[in-house]
């Protein structure tokens, strides 16, 4: 599953910017909301005391690999399937209450809230149980083991016409243990009717009664015997439920044609939202083969994991398709969609049918043809990668205007939001174009990695969305190898961001427990995803990729030899990072100290809460080293550190020279020395940068800025660090300053000596500015593979020039949006459109926003309407302000998952941030309900709403507001509290310190 993710914009300076988008991948990129939303980091689990041998690092990196190569061997194992016949229909159930046939609706009644007919209350069953003294099956957390599916048969019918539908499951069951009850997942379903068979033998188990128990989402059936162990049994439900108006289960979006409004329905069930559609047992454990057919109207198809083999048509217009069974697999991966979508084809090598299915009106300009095209080739280079087949007939990539996530990876049935996959080359934008071919790379790796092999349980859902994510970037360098995503764009948008969670107090180790499904969503976030690529990453440049990529091919033994447990406890059960120092040793020569703690932005939280100030925190880090002087740098050394401080002789060090830890930063960890050596560091990159690797030169960009706020290096450190970038001519170290240089901005931008920073930054900008000026026109699509990097990093510079208010700037981005007012032709370079109109609409008057909001309204391109509806946050005019965040909880207006990229990004802009803050507590349980189960959205949410309070008013606002509704969210409101504490605590300690040598730095 991708999340939204914002890949241009800087990350914030404070943690809570990297939640996006829910991938949450490109969007805007104007002034109000430069960089990267934030998933929201859980509070921490219970860590415990580790010890660390010298062998684990190595044991660590072949661990990883095992589990790698355990998934593909058992991959290799359960590729195969075979057709199974269905088994016979079991007799049809007596009805609770009489629907008859479905003439033209699923017959509901949602108010009454439990299924009619023979159904008890629970606490009639509890009472046994209370006898007993055990607690009945329905109340645990997980379903109870003694049962599990084989094969499930689901015949649906969507009557779109007011969004119900209704089927019939019929599940086949082994019965393990002997056992009275059955109990599976339902929600917000009507049952009303059940029946229980003996598998092959048709004689009925009699059904005593059968209720829902809402606290778990369990539908329990109480039989008058027991079911024998080591047999198997049929259960039919019949049942209906809504098309709900929601993000998750079985849902409704639309979109206009002709002036038409049209419907369709799809499904979003990872990870807890099958139950919502069909009664099932909705753990990733419970395995089965799937057999759906869906009944509609004719003027609607139908779309499943598996293709249609056979479809029937009536005489009333009405059409059942019946889809091949699937492979093995869990509830969450199963899809299904009904919508009069269009499609184009295309096949690869070894004959698999890839389709992509959109609005007809999409399709016909060709705006999922670049969707298509790469799928295919990215198939072949997995299928090549991993030496394992696609394992299904077909692929079909759906592209729905109302999704929660940027995409969903449902085998065989891949379901992206519009903005992730649709690109019409004439007006999307190079980093637009980025997104979206990541976004695929993601999904498509899942099909391998997630979809064959799926995890048990919850706890070790990184290592598939960790592995996933990392390649996002290895799979953009197969399909743009100029472009080195893996060796340096992953630095910013992966390293950089994940750093800025995992250094919270309120952070977690990657693998943490879960007992109940409401606690899911603690696993879904950047620490899983970026903080599992990141370790991957590590490993994977450690050994060498292609060693790498041998061992997830060949290596079958690795793992018989390791105690897997051991070695992943520091890194998977211990939260956090290191931060290293080195020291040199002033009294002896060539020797270094070189020292490791739990790097902590808030430092005096290790005085308040002895957990994290035992100083139980210890890695074996393997720390590459090199030593420079103004015209050479040495060959990389490796020094193994496993101690809290430890002595090395470095051979070439002398006075003149110059340490550089980390090499590329292939490391999971900041590096931190002593000022002479910064400065040693800061003189290189003055006289001649080039020296350090562009890796490097981004690397110390970051570390300087995080260091510094955390405490540990003086303020103008990291500006100074800054002042090369006049002569830097790559990409990377320009987005590492832009990221951080942005929240900063935004600490800073309400502070009465704010002109000083701002002409401070404008003045380090001025040159590269005039230097590469403005793009001439739209950039030709056959030229960007070679011009990524430099069309990116002109971006970058306009973008900071545009923000930080160069006037030239302004002037040009002014006669732009003139230009296309008037003649109504929009001459703006594709890759600079989202700097232009935020810059107009923040400095033009109403007239401006009024044009932005009528084109947004008019066209019906994706990626156009994305920054269409982000350039109006950007008004300066606070009743258009509100008058926005009014509109943004219109369904009709705004999609729902751009609403809260709407209230976010006015959030952003200082005219608007109390605006936003203001309308977030009033309207939070309409948020609330809207947002709350999705993963992710509410998180991001509260985290974008908040994070830039920097003062002790809204830091007691937020507390008080976190009192007033204590139900959900809470870990998402303690991140708030930590961080809006940080800021407040940086303006009192380091606020006035960064001001004062700013002002003595323009003086000279």
């Amino acid at each position: 599953m991708a999340l939204d993710e914002k890949r241009e914009k800087s990350a914030s300076f404070t943690p809570m910017m990297i939640e996006e988008d829910a991938a949450l991948r490109n969007g805007s990129r104007g002034l109000s909301g430069q960089w990267a939303d934030a998933v929201g980091v859980r509070p921490r689990t219970t860590e415990r005391h580790i010890t660390v041998h010298k062998r684990l690092v190595l044991g660590f990196a072949i661990s990883i690999l095992a589990l790698l190569v355990v998934t593909m061997i058992a991959v290799l194992l359960s590729v195969r399937f075979e057709e199974c016949s269905t088994a016979a229909a079991a007799d049809s159930p007596a009805r609770a209450s009489g629907n008859g046939s479905l003439p033209g609706a699923a017959r509901l009644n949602h108010d009454a809230g439990e299924p009619p007919g023979r159904q008890e209350e629970a606490p009639g069953e509890e009472e046994e149980w209370q006898r007993r003294r055990q607690p009945p099956p329905w109340t645990q957390l997980r379903l109870p083991r003694h049962l599990r599916p084989l094969h499930y048969n689901l015949m649906l019918s969507a009557f779109m016409e007011n969004f119900t539908f209704c089927g019939e499951v019929n599940v086949q069951i082994e019965c393990l243990n002997a056992s009275r009850y059955i109990v599976l997942h339902a929600h917000r379903v009507h049952i009303e009717a059940v029946q229980v068979a003996e598998d092959k033998l048709s004689g009925a188990v009699r059904v005593s009664s059968f209720f829902l128990y809402p606290q778990n989402q369990v539908f329990v059936v109480v039989l008058n015997r027991s079911l024998e162990a080591q047999r198997s049994y049929n259960l039919k439900i019949i049942y209906s439920a809504l098309i709900e108006n929601e993000l998750l289960g079985f849902f409704r979006s639309s979109y206009v044609l002709h002036g038409e409004r049209r419907f369709l329905g799809v499904t979003q069930f990872s990870p807890t939202h099958a139950r919502k559609a069909f009664p099932c047992f909705d753990e990733p454990i419970y395995k089965a083969t799937f057999k759906i057919s869906i009944k509609h109207q004719a003027t609607y198809l139908s779309l499943s994991n598996m293709p249609v083999e056979t479809s029937v048509f009536e005489e009333d217009g009405w059409v059942t398709d019946h889809f091949s069974q699937t492979p093995l697999m869990s509830t969450y991966y199963l899809a299904w969609a009904v919508c009069n979508f269009t499609y184009r084809e295309t096949t690869t090598k070894n004959g698999v049918v890839v389709r992509l299915y959109a609005r007809p009106d999409a399709i016909r300009r060709g705006s999922g043809d670049y969707a298509l095209n790469i799928t295919r080739r990215l198939i072949e280079f997995y299928e090549d990668y991993f030496k394992v087949p696609y394992s299904l007939p077909k692929l079909d990539l759906l592209a729905v205007p109302k999704h929660p996530y940027a995409a969903m990876e449902n085998w065989g049935l891949s379901v992206f939001v519009e903005q992730r996959i649709l690109l019409d080359p004439s007006i999307s934008s190079i980093s637009y174009l980025l997104d979206v071919t990541m976004v695929i790379v993601h999904e498509l790796c899942h099909q391998w990695f997630g979809d064959l092999v799926t995890p048990v349980w919850w706890e070790d859902v990184w290592l598939k969305e960790g592995f996933a994510h990392y390649f996002e970037f290895v799979g953009t360098d197969y399909l743009y190898p100029g472009w080195n995503m893996e060796k340096q764009r992953f630095l910013t948008d992966v390293l950089h961001e994940v750093m800025l969670l995992d250094g919270l107090a309120s952070s977690h180790p990657v693998s943490q427990e879960v007992q109940r499904a409401t606690d899911i969503d603690r696993v879904f976030d950047w620490i899983a995803y970026k903080k599992g690529a990141a370790l991957i990453r590590m490993l994977a440049n450690f050994m060498g990729h292609s060693v790498f990529q041998m061992g997830l091919q060949a290596l079958k033994k690795v793992g018989k030899f390791v105690n897997i447990q051991e070695v992943m406890d520091q890194w998977t059960l211990q939260m956090g990072y290191p931060v290293i120092t080195i020291m040199r040793n002033e009294t002896a020569d060539n020797i270094v100290v070189i020292s490791q703690e739990h790097f902590i932005y808030d430092i005096d939280a290790k005085t308040r809460d002895p957990d994290l100030g035992n100083n139980s925190y210890l890695w074996q880090i393997p720390l590459t080293i090199a030593v420079g002087n103004t015209s050479h740098i040495s060959s990389e050394a490796i020094i193994w550190v496993s101690n809290k401080s430890e002595h090395h002789r470095i051979a070439a060090l002398d006075e003149t020279s110059w340490l550089l830890g980390n090499i590329n930063q292939t490391g999971y960890f900041r590096v931190n020395y002593d000022i002479r050596n910064w400065r040693l560091l800061i003189d290189q990159l003055m006289r001649n940068h080039e020296v350090i690797s562009v890796s490097n030169r981004a690397g110390l960009i970051d570390d300087a800025f995080n260091l510094a706020r955390a405490g540990y290096l003086p303020q103008n450190i990291p500006l100074e660090i800054i002042r090369y970038l006049s002569e830097e001519k790559d990409f990377l170290p320009w987005h590492a300053a832009s990221r951080a240089l942005y929240p900063l901005d935004k600490l800073l931008d309400r502070t009465e000596n704010y002109n000083i920073f701002n002409e401070y930054i404008l003045k380090q900008v001025a040159a590269m500015y005039l230097k590469l000026g403005w793009p001439t026109n739209n950039l030709n699509r056959s030229l960007v593979q070679a011009a990524y990097q430099h069309e990116e990093l002109r971006r970058e510079v306009i973008m900071l020039a545009c923000s930080f208010g160069n006037k030239h700037c302004h002037q040009q981005a002014a006669t732009l949006i003139s230009d296309w007012i008037s003649s109504n032709r929009n001459r703006i370079p594709l890759n600079v459109r989202d700097v232009v109109y935020c810059t107009g609409v923040s400095l033009m008057d109403e007239d401006v926003w009024e044009f932005i909001w009528m084109k947004f309204h008019s066209t019906t391109a994706v990626s156009e309407k994305k920054i269409l509806l982000e350039a109006l946050t950007c008004s300066d005019d606070r009743n258009l302000l509100n008058r926005l965040l009014n509109l943004s909880l219109n369904s009709e207006v705004v999609l729902d998952q751009d609403a809260i990229d709407v209230i976010i990004h006015v959030a952003r802009n200082p005219h608007g941030r109390d605006l936003a803050w203001k309308f977030f507590r009033e309207k939070w349980k309409i948020l609330n309900a809207r947002y709350g189960e999705a993963l992710f959205m509410n998180s991001k949410l509260i985290s974008g709403v908040t994070e830039f309070l920097n003062t002790e008013e809204e830091l007691n606002e937020l507390k008080n507001f976190i009192k007033s509704y204590k139900e959900g969210a809470a870990s998402s409101f303690s991140r708030a509290v930590e961080t809006v504490e940080a800021n407040v605590r940086w303006q009192m300690l380091y606020k006035e310190e960064l001001f004062q040598w700013l002002r003595k730095s323009l003086i000279h």
